[in-house]
């Protein structure tokens, strides 16, 4: 008995307890490597579920209601608040008018950041200051930005119709008609997000090679040129990203409109500057929160809408300037 415990212990292989170990390393190591990421990302996709998912979710619910604050009983209404949405005159005045702020807005906006950015890309003394003076407007306060061109789309004292009376043109009441406060609201949105904007794109454009510009200026291309056949094309993920927020942030304008209007949320008395999310705000005061949620559904829908047009739209565009 002795002589066979010793032969006993022989017969295992020394190297299981290594090859034992290895295996839970490379177990431990594939873990890591793969569950890592989803670990990393995990609180976004949290928050963004208690946020996000869930107030988008509730909201739903609550449009197929008819829920009011007055009222402990919410009546299941169905679809209701929805077909009264589509025949509500109101609503389709805001969404032209979200839409003709947005187009007025974003479009010279967009031009005018790229043309910014591509100045900015060149050689230039004090480049950090010029910069940062691009940033200014969008760290400024909206009240404060309102506040001050209120004042300057004045109708009596105002600085903007001080200058079009030398051009002969009389005082311009800017927020009293369509297009003329539609244009006042415009700039306001222009002024602020403009730099912003100009900063995505110059950020895109400090990664295109240099050895392109040097060697489009040896064949004698202009900066124009040089803007419009290797700048444009090598920022096109950019573009479109811009494009999709710039879409997003038109359609939910608020502040400016309410604002403007000294805190109307009628959008003036002919509702003739109120966005959306003025119409979505009014019926929130009223407490009719059914109809609110409603409206906030339809604007959800018209986004993803725009969204995707303008991301077809920018797709192609980009792709015809190559």
């Amino acid at each position: 008995m002795a002589t066979r415990a010793p032969e006993r212990l022989a017969a295992v292989p020394p190297d299981r307890p290594v090859r034992s170990r290895r295996l839970r390393r490379r177990l431990v190591h594939q873990l890591d490597v793969k569950g890592s990421p989803y670990a990393y990302v995990a609180p976004f996709f949290l928050l963004f579920s208690a946020f996000g998912l869930f107030p988008l979710a509730y909201t739903a619910w609550v449009s197929l209601h008819e829920w009011t604050l007055m009222s402990d009983e919410h009546a299941f209404v169905g679809l209701d608040n929805f077909r009264t949405l589509l025949v509500d005159d109101y609503f389709w005045n805001a969404t032209f008018n979200t839409l003709s702020i947005g187009v007025l807005s974003t479009v010279p906006q967009l031009l005018l950041a790229i043309w910014l950015a591509h100045l900015l890309n060149r050689p230039l003394r004090a480049q950090t200051f010029f910069r940062i003076t691009l940033l200014l407007p969008n760290v400024t306060s909206v009240v404060a930005v309102v506040v001050i061109f209120s004042q300057l789309f004045g109708r009596d004292f105002g600085v903007i119709n001080w200058m079009l009376s030398w051009f002969g043109v009389g005082g311009v009441a800017w927020n009293e008609g369509v297009a003329t406060s539609h244009v006042a609201i415009s700039i306001m949105i222009m002024w602020r997000w403009t730099g912003y904007n100009a900063l995505i794109f110059l950020a895109a454009m400090q990664a295109v090679p240099r050895e392109l510009y040097e060697a489009a200026t040896i064949d004698g291309a202009s900066g124009p040129t040089q803007l419009r056949k290797i700048t444009i094309p090598m920022i096109k993920p950019t573009i479109v990203f811009v494009v999709i927020t710039s879409t997003i942030g038109a359609m939910q304008v608020l502040a400016e409109p309410l604002l403007f209007g000294s805190y109307s949320i009628s959008g003036g008395p002919d509702r003739q500057y109120q966005t959306l999310s003025l119409f979505i705000y009014e019926n929130f005061v009223k407490l009719d929160l059914g109809y609110a949620s409603a409206i906030s559904w339809m604007m959800f829908v018209f986004i993803i809408l725009i969204a995707g047009v303008n991301y077809l739209l920018t797709r192609r565009a980009q792709g015809g300037l190559t």
